[in-house]
């Protein structure tokens, strides 16, 4: 049974620890509209430290860091678990992100996380992580 979670308005660090924490649990988890997840803070900061992140390193050499929205909330959730280890790549793998809502997934009912939504955040800045991708040169 798997747990489809829309990731509509959800700030991507709280989706993510939430993610991570239910997948070691032993859930399996599909998250879908990935490319509305949004990042706080300012719109410049956050496009700098995002491009910083994707230019650093070698191209032969690493690290490398993902630019389609599904990819990075993946590699989000990955550095929230211990992916070296047996039980936290078992974790990592049930773990599936999606750009918008796949064909598989049309009828299932979608859970919303209200401890990750945004509405917690009055007035803050945010971006959502498909112009952050885009910024990246996403193609999606």
């Amino acid at each position: 049974m798997v747990t489809v979670i829309d990731g509509e308005n959800l700030l991507l660090g709280r989706l993510s620890s939430i993610v991570a924490t239910r997948t070691l649990a032993g859930e399996e988890i599909a998250i879908i509209n990935v490319e509305k997840v949004i990042v706080s803070g300012s719109r410049g900061t956050i496009l700098k430290e995002y491009y910083t992140r994707r230019t650093r390193g070698s191209v032969e050499g690493g690290p490398f860091f993902p630019r389609r929205p599904d990819h990075i909330v993946k590699r989000t959730i990955r550095g929230m678990l211990p992916y070296k280890t047996r039980p936290g790549a078992a974790a990592f793998r049930r773990v599936k992100a999606y750009v918008g809502v796949p064909y598989e997934l049309k009828d299932a009912e979608a859970e919303v996380l209200e401890a990750a939504h945004r509405n917690r955040l009055s007035g803050a800045r945010y971006i959502p992580l498909s112009e952050i991708s885009k910024n990246l040169g996403a193609k999606f």
